[in-house]
């Protein structure tokens, strides 16, 4: 029964990663408060600056009053909406308008950015550090920047914002947004003095409390950089637990030579800085501990520069926040040269695969037009593409299951004795050139797909909200209908997905997967050990339960690949003289056995 046993096998090893996947749970997020405190240090060595210069170090207090109380400056794109507030000149509210929190009629847009005051302040702020030995006044978190020009940014029309100190410095930030989520933001300052300053500009993007994730293994949320070509992908968790650099600061820094980006990402959302191609900078990842909770921040200093009288420094950075879209993404690192700015999509451990899957599956949603119909036509593309190994398996099993009358002789023959029955087996497989191993390797082999695949619809934003048929409205959550109301011919609601029954409320679709694995069971006689028929004989129906609760897209591949194999293994095991008597074994599994005694 080698066949039955590389089957077992292989599903095994599936159920077992996908038992370990589903007891991963978030655990509830706080509600952070909002009048913030803090002493903030930015020392740190300046990428790309003289030697024995550096930021300076000191404490900015913000005493913030209620955001709304601030004077704003309208955002309107195709993609966003929201405001600039002149307090501290920053971008702190923003919605992405073309996406929805559900697909409830009247549903929220995504609020992707919020100010102080807010359940979860989230924001990105620029401005000027003094070099060491420095005393400039520079504008400050809580600085009352002046509209210089520009109503409403748009596409189209720009905004300048204006500060001047007072003491002869006068600093500007411009601020332009495409059709898309790409801000440019430039900052310069004019020296009207009579003495030279030295000056770092810097920007940061900062999360007060703590931030709603998914917190799902397989997927990263956090802060995110790519630093001259490197990856990094730092938790929340991990920015904990950084070095200390002051009272109630931790912090680690990472030197950028020429290129990058930094910022946070959520699964679907991400707000991130990059300074330019070419530009260097030093990237920081810091957790501040305020009085009324914690603030993540991911920062980005770049290097001083010496403002003569009479002279002028300017320096432009992007803010990229908005949706994780694929095209979107891929084409700011094209033509922006954002260096890797696609690998802010989690793509994972097989990202050589994961890469390629996605996109031949957006090549084959442009074509069909429907990303449910796309993933099953995708199956059919990965299921020919992998015939020569399915081919490779089925044959080797064929060939195992011919031998069948000859190991039940062997083992009629040598009985109890195990050592004799090894060596019986060894000489028939020799001899009949058949390798035991060679049913289940293509098997284990086609795991990593399965694995990439299911990082494919997990991850990628083009999932959310994507329909297929009739009640398929949302690709990336789990089948709506459920078994324990006939899939809604009965009159009363389902368990909540906080409820232990919830993992027995499956849809259709999960039932159609458990009833394809069955199907390709039977395409082989039960095995004669009773442990592993038992086994076997529970195998689909656990993961029918298993997967009941896992995004819809995925679960409509396994029912294609599960129906594409059943046609395959049927064929080719027919083809290589098998006898397959399919409703046959479907009658003797059905078949109540008489009790014993």
């Amino acid at each position: 029964m080698s066949d039955q046993k590389n089957l077992i096998a292989a599903a095994g090893l599936s159920f077992l990663v996908i038992l370990v996947w589903t007891f991963f749970f978030a655990p509830p997020p706080p509600d952070p408060e909002t009048a913030p405190t803090v002493a903030e240090s930015a020392a740190a060595p300046v990428a790309g600056a003289p030697a024995g210069q550096q930021a300076a170090q000191g404490e900015t207090q913000e005493a913030e009053a209620v955001a709304a109380e601030a004077v704003r400056v309208r955002i309107e794109t195709p993609a966003l909406s929201g405001s600039i507030s002149l307090r501290g000149g920053r971008i702190d509210d923003l919605h992405l308008t073309e996406y929805q929190e559900t697909l409830d009629e009247g549903s929220d847009t995504v609020t992707l950015l919020s100010p102080v005051g807010s359940r979860h302040p989230y924001f990105a702020v620029w401005g000027w550090l003094n070099a060491e030995g420095g005393a400039a006044k520079t504008p400050e978190p809580n600085t009352e920047w002046r509209l210089e020009s520009g109503e409403t940014l748009t596409p189209q029309t720009p905004v300048t914002l204006v500060w001047d100190n007072g003491e002869g410095l006068i600093f500007r930030r411009t601020m332009a947004v495409d059709e898309n989520f790409m801000f440019t933001v430039t900052q310069s300052v004019e020296n009207a003095g009579g003495a030279a300053v030295s000056l770092a500009p810097y920007s940061y993007v900062a999360r007060r409390g703590e931030p709603e994730t998914i917190n799902f293994f397989i997927l990263h949320e956090g802060a995110i950089a790519v630093l001259d070509g490197q990856l990094k992908e730092v938790d929340y968790s991990d920015m904990t637990e950084m070095p200390p650099s002051g009272p109630g600061v931790r912090q680690e820094r990472v030197s950028a030579l020429s290129d990058g980006f930094v910022g946070f990402t959520d699964k679907y959302w991400m707000t991130t800085i990059a300074p330019g191609p070419g530009v260097a900078f030093d990237a920081a990842f810091k957790h501040v501990q305020r009085a009324t909770g914690p603030e993540y921040r991911t920062e980005a200093l770049l290097p001083i520069r010496e403002v003569a009288p009479g002279a002028k420094a300017e320096v432009s950075t992007f803010l990229f926040a908005g949706a994780k879209e694929y095209r979107t993404i891929h084409d700011y690192q094209e033509r922006l040269k954002i260096d890797r700015f696609d690998d802010s999509i989690d793509w994972g451990w097989f990202f050589f695969l994961t890469k390629p899957i996605f996109q031949l599956l957006l090549w084959v949603e442009d074509i069909i037009g429907n990303m449910g119909w796309s993933i099953i036509a995708l199956t059919f593309i990965i299921k020919a593409a992998l015939f020569p190994l399915a081919w490779k398996s089925y044959v080797a099993m064929s060939k195992m299951k011919k031998l069948q009358p000859e190991m039940e002789k062997i083992k009629e023959k040598v009985g109890d004795d195990r050592q004799k029955m090894q060596q019986e087996m060894m000489a028939l497989y020799k001899r009949e050139k058949a390798n035991p191993a060679a049913g289940c390797l293509p098997i284990l082999l086609q795991i990593p797909i399965f694995f990439s695949l299911y990082k494919v619809l997990f991850v990628t934003l083009e999932m959310r909200h994507a329909p297929f048929i009739l009640w398929i409205e949302d690709l990336s959550a789990p089948d709506p209908t459920s078994i324990l109301n006939l899939f809604g011919l009965l009159p009363w609601d389902t368990p909540d997905p906080s409820s232990f029954f919830y993992i027995f409320s499956i849809g259709v679709f999960p039932v159609l997967m458990g009833v394809t694995m069955w199907m390709q069971q039977k395409l082989n006689p039960a095995p004669t050990d009773k442990m592993q028929a038992q086994i076997f004989a529970w195998m689909p129906w656990i993961f029918m339960f298993m997967l009941g609760t896992f995004a819809s897209g995925l679960v409509i591949y396994w029912c294609a690949n599960n129906i594409i194999t059943f046609i395959q293994q049927y064929a080719i095991m027919r083809s290589q003289g098998v006898d397959v008597d399919f409703l046959g074994n479907v009658k003797k599994s059905l078949k109540r056995k008489p009790k014993e005694g």
